[in-house]
């Protein structure tokens, strides 16, 4: 496996802005931080398969939980290699899967390129067979206190660097039961922050009792990648939309969202 590289392609970048108190009275101008998007190229055994416009950092573990989220990979090792290539238009993964997993992809495989917003959720999808996959229903385990869930949103402020740097930042976040960040990840986009999560606990020893917690809004899609990974509960910052409720339901999802008093609130 090769290893993570350093790229000249940076997660924020400083630009100048001017401020406008009032219309004709324009400030001297300052640094502010802006949060990067890039496009990252996914590539297997050659063949294009999807754009993500994201931000350019953990991209071995966007490789991984992409990867798990597609359903193109099962397990950490049906993903052999991750080779990062800079050009002057992004950044392409050329990613080498086993044979079983390669054979299963191209089997698969349908003879088109994918691009993805940072906002897209089902990037691809032409029909609307597409839509809903098979879901599998995740194992039950015991879930969080309503204290567990509180002292973690109110610590992942301080584990969010990206987002205090440029305020243009999701964060996906792995907690213990107890409350305790374990694993963070941020980018510009919801789905690409959970992907990268879901990469990072893919290689690495996690504790499997724990939850998923989410600084954007719960959608459809948001489960459908929770699911995949084989969590059993998922808090979000913010209110989970209906099919996104019944969705968790169906695959027996521990699904939580925050009231505005901050409460949290749990749907299924």
């Amino acid at each position: 496996m090769n290893q993570p590289l350093q790229h000249s392609i940076q997660a924020a970048v400083s630009v100048d802005v001017s401020t406008v108190s009032q219309p004709g009275a324009v400030q001297p101008s300052r640094l502010i931080c802006l949060a990067e998007e890039t496009p990252v190229a996914f590539r297997y055994g050659g063949f294009a398969h999807a754009v993500m416009m994201a931000t350019p950092d953990d991209l071995h573990d966007f490789a991984f939980g992409f990867s798990r989220s597609e359903g193109i990979i099962e397990k950490p090792d049906d993903l052999r290699d991750v080779i990062i290539k800079e050009g002057t238009d992004g950044i392409s993964l050329d990613i080498s899967l086993s044979g079983q997993s390669l054979h299963r992809y191209l089997a698969g495989r349908r003879v088109r390129q994918l691009r993805g917003h940072t906002s897209c959720g089902l990037c691809g999808v032409e029909d609307l067979d597409d839509v809903q996959r098979p879901t599998d229903r995740v194992a039950r385990m015991r879930p969080p206190a309503a204290d567990a869930i509180v002292s973690a949103l109110d610590a992942l402020r301080a584990r969010q660097p990206l987002s205090r740097l440029t305020r243009g930042a999701h964060a996906s976040a792995w907690v213990t039961l107890e409350g305790e960040l374990h694993t963070v990840r941020e980018d510009v986009g919801r789905h690409n922050s959970l992907d990268k999560l879901i990469g990072a606990l893919l290689r690495s020893d996690v504790p499997s009792d724990g939850f998923c917690l989410i600084t954007s809004r719960c959608s459809f899609e948001m489960v459908q990648k929770t699911v995949m990974a084989g969590f059993s509960t998922l808090v979000s910052a913010s209110m989970p939309t209906a099919l996104a409720v019944r969705s968790a339901r169906t695959a027996g999802l521990t699904l939580y969202s925050l009231s505005r008093e901050g409460e949290p609130l749990q749907f299924t």
